[in-house]
């Protein structure tokens, strides 16, 4: 077979500079590999082609892509059609290379095949090909094959022609050598830009099983918060479809790419990762006096005290001569019920609500001042002074300084999520994680931003982690609420300036509430919701 002219070489080295620059340009695996396959048949003149992967055990050798021509054949890869071919061993049950199979034997010694006449060689195991010329009426010839190696030497993929044509004639040719070294400059081309984007693959899954491992520790430290970084993700996305498929209105501009759609994700499961430094006594506090342990148990331990003590002294009384039984009794029972009734009162205090009133908070400091003796026979008052501040928490379980503590965690998702250097596509994920306690009116935290100085995308977070954080049902230290109180106080909140009114209007509108609900939320919250009635929406 008669070499190429210099023409025809300079053709090709262009068309292989060319190449380069399109795999870089080559967006997704199926796509890539389908181009490297078909620019190898091109630049041979090839009627067929193979291309295989190594298995993940790296065992063997999968059919990845397979085209011909001739039999109109075009399988796996970008074609979305399935090969249904056994795998390629490389190694026998002893664990020996295989090098009776020309593939595995490229693959093996890193070395290129190229064979003239497949029915004339004798150096390889040819009787799968023979079985498939024979079931298709095909007639294999010429082969080349060549491994596909990436920069450390480890195998990527085999490239496989077969059916070199003349262009002029279209009778099969055999491979030549210049053949040969182009397929190998392509391979070695090929097998860089499919190292680039398993790089980047693996890059990717890397971060997102970083994220799920700091999701894991938040989930193992605390089951509710755990939920809460799985939950909002799913009920931010859902409210940015709904807001990207809005073709009027204010926000009608707003639209997003995979791309933007993936960074907003993956800022949706990191928008609490501080939490995993907050005290869990702190994240998970039950009731006011909750610490490691409920401390209204040594409460009611106090009480259990102070009846006894009423007791005893009633008895001591009747021990004096001309002792009145009867009235000293009344007092102990009068004296016993009140300390009774102070200790229940405490017991319900404890738990926490949506507001204490002044009086119960004054109760709380009266009882607090009653006299007890405590160990080693020392008087002390009833309560310490961070019993009764704890006691006296107007709404919900924490005190300012644990509400402070709270809050931190937002500074520090966001120190968090700025101290890592994000890859440009991704590089809003601090932004949109950091800004779901912002409110729209500039009275949020940790930064105070107003509303034009939000981006949607964390304005559409900021209603998903309220809207969960009202409807879960798993929190200790509150009951989940039903469907319409959670949107009379989203409404509110969108009157008031802490929400977007315009997103509100959408998740409203588009029934993404709904949506959510019916995953999500406990069957008996899913009560009948009249959208009239709810506050700052016009149906």
């Amino acid at each position: 077979m008669q070499e190429l002219n210099p023409l025809q070489i300079a053709q090709r080295l262009h068309q292989l500079t060319e190449v380069s620059v399109a795999l870089g340009d080559t967006h997704g695996t199926p796509a890539l590999l389908d181009r490297i396959l078909r620019v190898a048949k091109g630049m041979t003149d090839a009627d067929g082609g193979t291309l295989y992967r190594p298995s993940e055990d790296r065992r063997s050798l999968c059919f990845h892509i397979s085209i011909n021509d001739t039999l109109g054949i075009h399988q796996g890869g970008a074609s979305g059609q399935p090969i249904d071919i056994a795998p390629v061993p490389l190694y026998d049950e002893e664990g020996n290379k295989n090098l009776a199979s020309v593939a595995a034997y490229a693959a093996n010694c890193n070395q290129s095949v190229n064979i003239d006449d497949v029915y004339r060689a004798e150096a390889f195991n040819f009787s799968g090909m023979r079985s498939f010329d024979a079931a298709f009426g095909y007639h294999s010839q010429s082969f080349l094959t060549v491994p596909m190696t990436d920069h450390e030497g480890e195998l990527v993929g085999v490239l496989q022609l077969i059916n070199a044509k003349d262009p002029a004639t279209g009778a099969i040719r055999a491979f030549t050598q210049t053949d040969q070294r182009f397929i190998e400059a392509l391979a070695a081309q090929a097998a860089s830009a499919l190292t680039k984007q398993l790089l980047i693959q693996q890059l990717e899954t890397l971060l997102e099983s970083l994220v799920n491992l700091i999701n894991i520790g938040i989930d193992e430290k605390s089951p509710y918060t755990g939920r809460h970084c799985q939950f909002v993700p799913e009920l931010t996305m859902l409210l940015a479809e709904a807001v990207h498929q809005t073709t009027e209105g204010p926000l009608a501009s707003f639209s997003m790419t995979d791309a933007d759609r993936k960074e907003l994700w993956l800022a949706g499961l990191l928008h609490d990762c501080g939490k995993i430094t907050t005290p869990v006594h702190i994240v998970d506090k039950a009731t006011k006096l909750e610490t490691i342990f409920d401390r209204i148990h040594l409460v009611d331990t106090r009480f259990e005290v102070l009846l006894r003590d009423c007791e005893i002294r009633a008895l001591r009384e009747k021990c004096q001569a001309g002792a009145d039984h009867g009235a000293i009794d009344a007092r102990c029972e009068e004296e016993q019920a009140r300390i009774r009734a102070d200790r229940e009162f405490l017991r319900h205090a404890n738990l926490g609500g949506e507001g204490m009133s002044e009086a119960d908070q004054a109760r709380v400091r009266r009882i607090g001042q009653i006299r007890w003796t405590g160990p080693g026979g020392v008087e002390q008052d009833f309560l310490s002074e961070n019993e009764i501040l704890n006691l006296t928490v107007r709404f919900g379980t924490l005190t300012e300084a644990e509400r402070k503590v709270i809050n931190n965690h937002i500074d520090v998702s966001v120190r968090m999520l700025e101290s890592l250097p994000w890859p440009k596509h991704l590089k809003n994920v601090p932004e949109y994680a950091g800004g779901h306690h912002e409110r729209m009116d500039g009275k949020g935290y940790p930064r105070g931003l107003t509303r034009d100085q939000m981006s949607v995308q964390a304005r559409i977070m900021a209603i998903a982690d309220i809207f969960e954080a009202l409807t879960a049902a798993d929190r200790p230290y509150k009951k989940g609420k039903l469907l319409s109180e959670s949107l009379n106080i989203l409404g509110k909140f969108a009157l008031n300036g802490h929400i977007d009114p315009d997103l509100f209007d959408i998740f409203v509108r588009n029934k993404v509430y709904i949506e959510f609900a019916r995953r999500n939320m406990d069957a008996h919250q899913i009560d009948s919701v009249d959208e009239s009635a709810i506050p700052g929406y016009r149906p």
